[in-house]
């Protein structure tokens, strides 16, 4: 097995003891990014080739004398007697969405094309002060508006290595499919709707969402401030639990980081699942698409597969001691995406005043009359359709005439949502959930350009991940087998606030369980080609 396929745990033991050299599994993955990653993204247009539709395109900008000096150090450090950290030498990719000093931090769109970043955000630094090699930023949707990657004004957009004519997910699909594909063993990402979530199930891996103001957010480019979470990608539910112990806990520069402490989450893996309470509701095994023929919400059953792969997991956690417990309601979960429809975009809308072309980012090359028409133009020629789109509606659904109807209300059931896992997880209640397990999506990857340009239906792929950024609870994705197409599936499990310790260990459990059946083998198609 290539150095590039380990996990992150497997490669810091590796190099701890010299049994191998950061250098080396730096340029392990370099090489893997090499075969695999094909052009990186850029704001150029034109057809693609074969080679683009069977590369992954997880990149926009890499970052290889960065990777190769931190390599370096690493192993000075080590030859020295010191300890790098606990990320020591490990490549890792960062989400396009945080500033690394030094770097474009381009959030996928054309009007921060030209933005270098004069800091980098705390969970990239916490990472590199851990050890980490950044190999450098990798594709999003444009502002992390979208659930495919295909928004991003940086093209070729990324693709799924389990098969390049499918959507990676999004927003952090770059993320994903860099962990999947092996270049990079970790990758930042942030979850705003289930950003994390969705693209980990549609790429094989495990996504970690943290309690919000579990991680800080300084440094991250804003979308929906209110919604927004860093969080983990990685191979497996170890990984996910280094890296949260290296990017969580509070930070002076977040007013919004938690001032919690933050437990050894790898140290927490063990001990089982015997005796916990594990939800399954009947309301996470259906969606609710809105019907734009007549104005109301209609359900469908979640596709068979994946509904058959969630009770297998449930099984599999009652062979091991958890008492399943069935038919738990969550009746607001339906309103998830309208919801999110509402808060999301004026949340966006106001985030999006700063970039006008003056002090950063890009600014219109025409001649202009006055202030008002350059702000006018370079906001018109540097945000792509879907932020345009979030501007609009935030601000038509915030205005005095209509945030009562629209927004005021949106809050209103918000809280609903959050009382109903409030209800399920009170440890004096009905439930006593220690966690609920549901699906992550309700089709596993779909085909690139099938769904892009709907952004009503593109929406409803984060309808089972959504309710958990509502209520600012940690949400967990790990892999659980494949569809008939070969596509992987995900299912998630969701707790209670700060409970990252019970859902990483329910997860790794469940890992062991499942270690060796057949599926666990499979590698994506594009390390065959």
């Amino acid at each position: 097995m290539a150095l590039c396929d380990l996990t992150a745990h497997q490669l810091v033991n590796l190099i701890r003891h010299r049994e191998v050299s950061a250098v080396e599994a730096l340029e392990s993955a370099l090489e893997r990014i090499a075969a695999v990653d094909g052009r990186p993204g850029t704001l150029e247009d034109g057809d693609l080739s074969t080679e683009d539709e069977q590369s992954v395109h997880a990149f926009i900008t890499l970052t290889e004398d960065r990777a190769r000096a931190q390599a370096l150090e690493v192993d000075r450090q080590l030859d020295a007697g010191e300890d790098p950290g606990p990320l020591a030498g490990v490549p890792v990719t960062i989400k396009d969405i945080f500033c690394v000093q030094g770097t474009p931090s381009t959030a996928g769109s054309r009007i921060l094309a030209n933005f270098v970043a004069p800091y980098t955000a705390t969970p990239a630094a916490r990472m590199e002060a851990a050890g980490a090699v950044t190999l450098g930023k990798v594709n999003l949707d444009e502002f992390t508006y979208g659930s495919s990657n295909e928004s991003s004004a940086f093209q070729p957009s990324t693709r799924n290595p389990w098969n390049p004519t499918r959507v990676p997910g999004g927003s952090s699909g770059g993320s994903a499919a860099a962990v999947a594909a092996g270049e990079g063993s970790l990758s930042l990402g942030t979850d705003t709707a289930g950003s994390i979530r969705q693209p980990a199930a549609f790429c094989g891996v495990v996504g970690l969402k943290p309690t919000y103001g579990r991680v800080s957010r300084y440094g991250l480019i804003a979308f929906g401030s209110s919604l927004d979470c860093p969080g983990t990608l990685a191979r497996d539910v170890k990984d996910a639990a280094l890296m949260l112990n290296v990017i969580a806990g509070p930070d002076r520069h977040d007013g919004t980081a938690a001032n919690v402490s933050v437990p050894d989450y790898v140290d927490s893996l063990e001990g089982g699942v015997r005796g916990m309470r594990i939800g399954l509701s009947p309301d996470y095994f259906r969606i609710t698409f809105f019907d734009t023929e007549t104005g109301e919400l209609r359900q469908e059953p979640i596709a068979p597969e994946i509904e058959d792969a969630v009770l297998s997991a449930a099984g599999h956690l009652a062979a091991m001691g958890a008492d399943i417990v069935e038919d738990v309601p969550m009746p607001h979960t339906k309103y998830g995406i309208p919801v999110y429809f509402v808060v999301s975009r004026v949340e966006a809308a106001s985030n999006l005043h700063r970039y006008d072309g003056v002090k950063y980012g890009y600014r219109t090359p025409d001649r202009v009359e006055d202030l008002p028409e350059m702000y006018r133009k370079s906001r018109a020629e540097g945000f792509g359709i879907q932020p345009k789109m979030r501007i609009l509606m935030g601000m038509y659904v915030s205005a005095a005439q209509y945030s009562e109807q629209y927004y005021n209300r949106a809050l209103r059931v918000r809280t609903l949502i959050r009382q109903d896992f409030d209800q399920i997880f009170d440890p004096t209640g009905p439930y006593r959930l220690d966690a609920l397990l549901t699906p992550t999506t309700p089709t596993t990857a779909f085909p690139m350009g099938d769904v892009y340009g709907d952004s009503v239906i593109m929406q409803y792929a984060d309808q089972l991940t959504v309710p958990a950024n509502h209520a600012g609870i940690p949400g967990l994705s790990i892999p659980a087998g494949f569809d008939q197409a070969g596509l992987p599936i995900g299912v998630q499990l969701l707790g209670p606030d700060f409970s990252e310790a019970t859902l990483l260990r329910i997860g790794h459990s469940y890992e062991m369980m499942t270690q060796d059946e057949e599926w666990r083998a499979r590698r994506p198609s594009v390390l065959e080609l």
